[in-house]
């Protein structure tokens, strides 16, 4: 952003013990908008910096603009380092099971001592309560909260293909941090802010519980549910292609039918209106796929946009990084991999005064930071070296 235009939380100091993707995830929305947000890292380095498949990609996905500072939690001496740092803090955060942080002084209890003015962030899997002895993950309170019995076919609860609530619950504890922050101006006192997966996951299908409130009916998992509207799915067309196509009100219909000649349909007094359309989908879908099945994909997603209809084709998240709507906007920045390359990662999905919060720095590597951190705190060179040797000697 223009130097006239300072990122809004510039000057504010985060510093986070957190691994994973929940408690990263606040952190690099804080630090995308300008937070000095200093990871604490063991030794060794977090472990997802070492994961593979499905988690080979988290590291550089959740940790750009951050400075790594890599401490042994378990000797006084690291533990000392991360009191230093804390007590220059604006907020701590942390997604460690319950009673880790208190077992190494770095509770919240323990901190305001330190420093009142603290914001303390901790993201679990459940808020204090009869579940919060319970370990929990994604998966786990996608299954307890209705999201995978809302997403999978009926008798077969199906995850939803990323990590929903992890990513929100770090939204969450972040706005509650903003929230903190602004508190905070007003009391001048700190306080403790959480966020919990399953009470997240629990947001997220609130709209089907209260359809179950206004209706009496229970909501059925989407692949079997009655939609909205009449024209709302995927359609295979030409060689075997895939679209989704919609239409969406009687004006969208009206569209629909004229632009693909079905003058007929549109006069039939049975589909005159969205309810009457979605009573008949038993019979009519098959006529629009039969009708559409000849067409392929592009041909439809011509027409569709020129008329202003909603379609999309089935992407894969591979072919993101070549969508040109993206690369035009500024979209995607590159970033630094775990091994070192380069490649694109999606920024935040909103604009500054027109600009998308960017990379300032690149995930960093393994303690990148320790020895500028550490002087900053008060460290003697000396120090700083014992501290940069035991780190040197670790494994891996």
């Amino acid at each position: 952003m223009p130097e006239s235009n300072p990122l809004p939380y510039a000057g504010i100091r985060v510093v986070e013990f957190t691994h994973m993707v929940m408690g990263p995830t606040c952190g690099l929305l804080l630090a995308d908008l300008g937070a000095e947000v200093i990871k604490v890292e063991p030794i060794e380095g977090d472990s997802t910096r070492r994961l593979l498949g499905s988690g080979s990609g988290f590291f550089p996905t959740f940790n750009r603009n951050k400075k790594s500072i890599a401490l042994d939690l378990k000797t006084p001496e690291g533990v000392e380092a991360a009191l230093r740092l804390v007590a220059t803090a604006d907020i701590v955060s942390e997604n460690f099971k319950p009673g880790t942080m208190k077992k190494l002084g770095l509770d919240y209890d323990s901190l305001k001592q330190l420093n009142p003015r603290l914001i303390y962030v901790s993201h679990k899997g459940f808020l204090p309560g009869p579940y919060d002895h319970r370990t929990a993950l994604d998966e786990v309170v996608q299954m307890m909260g209705g999201l995978a019995y809302m997403t999978g076919r009926a008798g077969d609860p199906l995850r939803a293909g990323t990590s929903v609530n992890d990513i929100m619950g770090g939204m969450f504890g972040a706005i509650g941090a903003m929230a903190a922050l602004r508190q905070r101006e007003l009391t001048g006192k700190g306080c403790e802010v959480q966020s919990a997966l399953f009470e997240n996951n629990v947001f997220l299908v609130a709209q089907h519980m209260m359809q179950f409130a206004a209706t009496g009916k229970a909501a059925d998992p989407m692949p079997s549910r009655i939609s909205a509207w009449a024209v709302y799915d995927v359609f295979t067309v030409k060689d075997g292609e895939q679209i989704f196509l919609a239409a969406v009100s009687d004006k969208q219909w009206a569209i629909f039918c004229n632009a693909f000649g079905l003058e007929e349909m549109l006069a039939d007094p049975r589909l005159k209106t969205n309810n009457d359309r979605v009573l008949a989908r038993e019979w009519m879908m098959p006529i629009l796929r039969s009708h559409l099945a000849g067409y392929s994909a592009a041909e439809l997603s011509a027409v569709f946009e020129q008329n202003e209809l909603p379609f999309a084709p089935i992407t894969k998240p591979q072919e993101l990084f070549d969508d040109p709507h993206l690369n035009a906007t500024g979209g995607l920045a590159p970033v630094r991999m775990n091994d070192g390359h380069m490649a694109k990662v999606p920024l935040m999905p909103f604009t500054l005064d027109g600009e998308r919060p960017g990379i300032r720095l690149q995930p960093p590597r393994i303690g990148e930071h320790t020895g500028e951190l550490l002087k900053e705190v008060g460290y003697s060179d000396e120090e700083i070296a014992a501290f940069e040797a035991r780190r040197a000697g670790a494994p891996g």
